[in-house]
C-alpha cells in the first residue's frame, strides 16, 4: 500500500483560475462566453480566474458541464491553494509565537523525540513551532494558554518556590496524556471505583518486598483494577515535579517522574498520590517534590502525607520503632515482621529523628530503576 505523504507543503501553489484560463485559451472561449455558457456574470468569472473569488460545489459541477473537466479535479485545486494561502497567512503569524516557543524545553523534547532533532538556530527554530503545537494539540499559543492556563489555575504547587517554570511543567503533563491516551485506547479500564483502590492498598504494600523489576507492572495493574491510570513518566528539568495527581475527564491519573528513586521515597510518593486521589477535589493538579524539605504544608498535603506514611507504617508500628535495635538485622527483623522493605523502615526511622541520614542502615535502602512502560 502506498503511504501518504501528509507532510508535503509546496513552497507555492497557484490558484485554479490559472489552470482555468489556461484551458479556456486552448478550447478558444472567452471569458464572456464561459460567463454566457454558466449563466454568470462576467465579473465573478474574472475574479475566479484571478484566484480572489473560490470555486464553490456549485461552480465545479458548473466547469465540469460547460468544460468536461470533472468537479472533483476543480474542488482538489481549490482546495490545496487555499491550503496554502492559510500556510503563509499562518507563517506570517510566526515571530508573534517565538517568545512562547522559546519558552519550552527544546533540547529535552529533542532528545525524548517530540520534536525533530537538530541544532537549534532561529532559522530551525521556526521550522520546529508547528511540531511544538501538534505535540500540545493545541492551534496555537492562544490555544495553549486557553487549555493549559485552565490547568495551571488548578495547581497545587508543594514546592512552590521552585515550581515556577510552567512550560516545562505542562510539557511533562502533556507527555502523561498523551500516555494516558494510548493506556485508554489499548486498555478496557473500568470505571474508577473508590472502594476497589482503598481494597488493592495492601496488595499495593506488598510490592515493596518484591523485586524492583516487578513493582511497576504490578502497581499498574492494581491500580488499572480500580480505573486508575498509573504511569512512569521521566523528569524535565526545570519542573522540580516528583509525582503529580490529577483527573482527565472521569479518569484519575496518577504521574511519577523519578524512574531512579530510592525505595522509601519511592512508596512514599506513590501512596502521597494515591491519597490525592481518594482525598482531595477532582479540579485540582496537585504538583509533588518529594526531593525537596521544604515542601508546603498545605491541609492537603498534611493528609496526603499522613495517609501514605500510615500506609506504609501503621501509627502502632511506629511506636515500637523506638524499641528495635538500630542494627541491619534489627531493621530486617521488623521489616519482615511488617512485611515491608527495610529501607522503608529505615527512612521512617530517619524521619521520626532515630537514625541520622549519614547513617550506615542507608545501604539497606534499593535504588530503584522502574520500567517506563
Amino acid at each position: 500500500m502506498t503511504e501518504l505523504n501528509l507532510n508535503y507543503q509546496p513552497k507555492d501553489v497557484s490558484p485554479p483560475g490559472d489552470t482555468l484560463a489556461e484551458l479556456i485559451e486552448e478550447l478558444g472561449i472567452t471569458q464572456a462566453e464561459l460567463a454566457r455558457r454558466m449563466g454568470r456574470p462576467l465579473n465573478p468569472v474574472n475574479e475566479m480566474i484571478l484566484g480572489t473569488k473560490e470555486i464553490t460545489e456549485d461552480t465545479a459541477l458548473e466547469l465540469e458541464r460547460v468544460l468536461g473537466t470533472p468537479a472533483h479535479f476543480w474542488l482538489a485545486r481549490e482546495a490545496k491553494y487555499r491550503e496554502f494561502l492559510a500556510r503563509q497567512r499562518d507563517a506570517n503569524r510566526m515571530p508573534d509565537r517565538m517568545a512562547w516557543f522559546e519558552s519550552l524545553p527544546l533540547k529535552q523534547l529533542q532528545a525524548i523525540g517530540k520534536l525533530p532533532s537538530g541544532r537549534l538556530t532561529p532559522a530551525f527554530k521556526t521550522t520546529l513551532v508547528d511540531a511544538a503545537l501538534r505535540f500540545f494539540g493545541v492551534a496555537s499559543p492562544e490555544g495553549w494558554q486557553d487549555q493549559y492556563g485552565k490547568v495551571q489555575a488548578a495547581f497545587r504547587r508543594a514546592n512552590p518556590a521552585k515550581q515556577t517554570n510552567t512550560a516545562a511543567i505542562t510539557a511533562w503533563l502533556r507527555l502523561g496524556e498523551l500516555d494516558a491516551q494510548t493506556v485508554l485506547q489499548t486498555a478496557d479500564l473500568p470505571t474508577y471505583s473508590a472502594e476497589k483502590l482503598l481494597s488493592n492498598m495492601a496488595s499495593m504494600r506488598a510490592f515493596s518486598t518484591r523485586p524492583a523489576a516487578e513493582i511497576g507492572m504490578g502497581l499498574k495493574a492494581l491500580c488499572a483494577e480500580a480505573g486508575v491510570i498509573l504511569l512512569f513518566v521521566p523528569p524535565l528539568s526545570g519542573t522540580h515535579v516528583s509525582g503529580v495527581a490529577r483527573w482527565l475527564g472521569d479518569r484519575p491519573l496518577i504521574q511519577l517522574s523519578l524512574l531512579g528513586k530510592w525505595s522509601d521515597v519511592f512508596w512514599f510518593s506513590f501512596f502521597h498520590e494515591v491519597a490525592h486521589i481518594l482525598k482531595h477535589p477532582k479540579r485540582a493538579v496537585f504538583l509533588d517534590d518529594a526531593s525537596s524539605g521544604a515542601a508546603l504544608e498545605s491541609k492537603e498535603e498534611k493528609e496526603a502525607n499522613q495517609f501514605a506514611a500510615d500506609v506504609l507504617v501503621s501509627p502502632s508500628d511506629r511506636k515500637r520503632l523506638g524499641q528495635i535495635a538500630l542494627t541491619t538485622s534489627g531493621v530486617r527483623a521488623f521489616a519482615r515482621e511488617i512485611d515491608i522493605h527495610p529501607g522503608i523502615v529505615v527512612g521512617c526511622l530517619q524521619h521520626l529523628g532515630l537514625v541520622g541520614y549519614a547513617s550506615p542502615l542507608t545501604s539497606l535502602k534499593d535504588r530503584y530503576q522502574l520500567t517506563t512502560k
